[in-house]
Formats: C-alpha cells, structure tokens, sequence
C-alpha cells in the first residue's frame, strides 16, 4: 500500500514537471540550445563550426548545416581513434552501434550527459500514465523489458553494444528484483532459442507488464499460446500494461487483442539510439508528446522542401499541425544538425504532439504517387476494421508493367486469419490509400497504374525471410514500403507465398 502511495506521488511530481515545460516550448528549447552551444564551445566541431559567434538560432543555422552519419563519420573515426573533446567536451561513455543502410554500421556516441534522456524517457511515460490513470497494479508483478546483448566490446576503450544492451548496465537496483528475463538469457544471440528461455523463465510468473516492439511482442505470444493453447489473459490474468515502440501498433491492434484475450492499456514509446524523442501522455488521444527538456534541440524541415531541396528548417516555433517534417536534432551527445531520417506530423501544438509518418528514405513513389508508411499502414487499419481479418505482418512494393501484367501496388500479407472476401479487403485498401493519398488516387483514376494485387504470404513466412536475411530478432523490422522489389523477390524465391 505504502509503495504505491509513495508512486502515485512521484507520478504527481513528475507530471508537474513535465507540463510545466510543455507549455514553455519555445523558452524550453531556446534554454536547450543556449546550454549546447555553450557547452561545446571548445570541442574541435565547436571551433571548427565557430560557435563562439553563435548567439541566437538564426547563426546557428547559418554555421552548423544539416547532417547525415555519413557527414559527421570522419568526426566519429576521431573519438574512435582516441581523441577527446570532438563532438561534446570529452569521451563517450558509450557508442550506441546501430545498422545503417548506407554506411554499415553507425556508431552513435552517448555522453555523460546524453545518457539520462535514454534511460529516463520510459520511466517518465509510466509515471504520466500513473499520473494520469492512477493505475498502479503493476507494479505488484514481474515486468518484462525486452533488450538486446548487455555484453559490450570496446573500441578505444568505449564500451560498444546495441541501445537496448547498453540500458540493461542501468536497471535501478528496485527494479531488478522485478525484472525478466534473467542476464543470462538476454545474452543469448539466437533469437528463436532467446525468445523459448524468455518464455521457461515467465510463463510461471505473474507477469503485469511486458514491453518490446510488436514484432518480437508477437513472437513471444504466439509461441506461448501456441505450447499451451490459452490465450496470453490466461496465462497472465494480473497482465495489464503493454509498452512498445518501433512501429505503428494500430495496423495490428486487432492481432494482438485476439492473442491477449482481453483490453488491456498500452503506452507506446518513440526510442532512438540518437535520443529518446517522445511518448504517449494520453490513453485515448492522439499523439506523442515531444520531450523538449532534456538535452536535444529540435529542427524541422517540411518534407515537401526536402524533397524538392529546400532546407528550409524551423525550430518548435514555426511548426504546423498536420504538415510533415524531417526531424533534426542537436544533442548533449555531440549530434549537430543531425538528419534522424524520421518524418513526424504534428497533431497538437499546446502542448507539442506528433506521429511517426515512416523514415525519409522510406518511400513509395515508383510513379510518382508519394505514398509513405503512414498511409499504408492507415490503409491496412481500415481495411482491418471492415473486414474479420487478423494481420501479422506485411509489406508493399510496385509491380512494374510488363508483357504479362499491369502496373500496381503489390501487397505482400501474412495473415493469422484470412478475410472472408479477399477482394473486398483489397478494394479497401486502395480506397482508403485513395482517400490518404491525393497522388495515388489520380494514378488509380488515369488508369497509369491498376488496383492493388495481395499476395497472400504463408503463415510464419516474414519470420523465415527475417531469418534467412540475418535479421530475426533484435529491433529489425519489415519495412512496409519499398520502391523495389528485393524483400518480395525474396519471399518469392525463398517460396513463403500461398498458391491462390
């Protein structure tokens, strides 16, 4: 009783705080650059960038452009070679290593001071929802919180891993007591053998809250309703909070209340290895609410002039609800203009919340339609809603005209339980990308490209093209758009496709 009173309190702390500089968002993220700049002063890329003669956003644009990894890499290969005081005064306590498209692997640098906004973002959405809801039952159970290896190498003698490996070195000591699964099944490289202990360690506990992105969320329920036949409410009857991150949950939401067995609340997270950018404060409303206090300025670029190479970037100020942006961010990890390559809307301005709209590069205009991931998933939504269909996972591609075929948007769907008209679910799916998207619907009209083909994906296929790829498990995901066909060719060579 004691414990959850002394919760509630903090919870009520918490909230005040958090409002309090939600509502000062441009005081908030003037404070946040004015301590940046001043505090990398004397780093190399604060001289190389003249920051001295920095005093006020308009000549900080003027002297630090916008960034990709591949801009800042050749400062990066300098802390890896030893040298301090590059990007941030001193060394990194940590590089956060993460996969990219176009430079292999990224080596995110987490500073001293860059560290708490990793570790302390989850913590303030579960507080905001206690706040908020003055639910504390949870914390009666076990939790689950999903990570990858804690095992680090060393370059330079930075320790190196996967964020998620990093986080586990900080679980508070009160928590450990709570926490699964144990250290030595988080160590565990093999997914599928990582996922089965995960499952021997808590399906005889009484779990209240799990948390992970949905694809690995998904694999973990399935396989335990598959090994004992319940559903996951009966396993875990006290089980009521879900958190994730990654992905859109809404195209799935239905999956997953067939799994779970019963409304349970969820909060979902929008975690990077270069910040922890945002999290749900609302049960019901829209939006994540963007963290402007913790060492990370803000900069946006409307997705329509960066595409057209317009960098015309604007801080929280200037910002408009319903518009889609780039997100650029500076950071106290020494990320300077630094291109995330996410593309956000902006659903509220008092206080400040956005969606995740997909990744810049992640795209489906193979002629010309300019849809991006939000529209899909959107689509799959309600095309979800309108029909008796269970979705597990997919992913869309353009089919190119040729002797044989018409030009369309191919989508691949795994489906947990197949739509009784299969026609009807692809009709829906292109009215409501029609209605999304006013480039896709002319298209559709002119006859340049036809309606949407579905290619029904066998059941367990994505998770063996993961496998097959080298990418099962950890925070890889399906992307849902692509303007090529390398994913579907794949499936289609690896034969994951159902014969209709």
């Amino acid at each position: 009783m004691l414990k959850r009173i002394v919760l509630k309190l903090i919870a009520a702390i918490a909230r005040k705080k958090t409002y309090n500089t939600a509502n000062k968002p441009v005081q908030t993220q003037k404070k946040q650059l004015k301590t940046l700049i001043k505090k990398a002063l004397l780093t190399r890329f604060g001289v190389d960038h003249n920051f001295k003669k920095i005093f006020d956003y308009e000549t900080f644009k003027s002297q630090v452009p916008i960034r990709d990894y591949e801009d800042i890499k050749n400062y990066i290969e300098l802390i890896k070679q030893g040298e301090a005081s590059v990007l941030w005064p001193g060394r990194p306590i940590y590089f956060a290593m993460t996969s990219g498209t176009t430079s292999g692997s990224k080596f995110i640098p987490i500073t001293k001071d860059s560290l708490p906004n990793h570790l302390n973002g989850a913590k303030k959405a579960i507080l905001i929802y206690v706040a908020n809801t003055g639910k504390t039952n949870f914390i009666d159970g076990k939790f689950i919180f999903i990570q990858g290896s804690p095992l680090l190498t060393k370059i330079s003698g930075i320790p190196t891993g996967r964020l998620s490996g990093i986080s586990a070195h900080h679980i508070p000591h009160y928590m450990k007591k709570n926490m699964l699964p144990t250290w030595q099944t988080n160590t565990i490289d093999d997914w599928e053998k990582k996922v089965d202990n995960i499952i021997s360690e808590t399906i005889n506990q009484d779990m209240t809250l799990i948390s992970g992105i949905p694809s690995w969320l998904q694999m973990y329920f399935e396989k335990i309703k598959s090994t004992t036949g319940k559903k996951i409410s009966s396993i875990f009857p006290n089980f009521n909070l879900l958190i994730y991150g990654g992905v859109n949950f809404k195209p799935y939401e239905k999956k997953f209340s067939s799994l779970i067995g019963k409304k349970i609340d969820t909060i979902e997270l929008f975690p990077a290895s270069e910040g922890f950018f945002a999290f749900q404060d609302q049960i019901n409303g829209e939006g994540l609410l963007l963290i402007l206090d913790a060492g990370i300025f803000y900069e946006f670029i409307s997705v329509k002039d960066y595409r057209e190479d317009k960098i015309n970037r604007v801080s929280i100020e200037d910002v408009r609800i319903n518009k889609d942006y780039l997100m650029i961010i500076s950071t106290s990890a020494g990320l300077w203009g630094y291109n995330t390559g996410d593309t956000v809307r902006f659903v509220s301005l008092s206080p400040h919340r956005i969606i995740v709209t997909g990744r810049i590069k992640q795209q489906l205009s193979a002629f010309g339609e300019h849809v991006i991931v939000k529209e899909v998933e959107q689509a799959m939504q309600k095309a979800i809603q309108l029909s008796d269909a269970l979705v597990s996972e997919f992913t869309v591609a353009p089919r190119f005209k040729s002797k044989n075929h018409k030009a369309c948007h191919e989508w691949y769907i795994e489906f947990d339980k197949e739509p009784n008209n299969l026609k009807d679910f692809a009709l829906n799916l292109d009215s409501e990308l029609q209605t999304q998207n006013k480039y896709y619907k002319e298209l559709i009209l002119g006859k340049i490209i036809q309606k949407p083909d579905i290619k029904i994906v066998l059941k367990g296929g994505f998770k063996k093209y993961m496998k097959n790829a080298g990418k099962l498990g950890g925070q890889n995901k399906i992307p849902k758009i692509a303007n090529d066909r390398l994913i579907v060719e794949r499936i289609t060579k690896l034969n994951l496709l159902k014969t209709i």
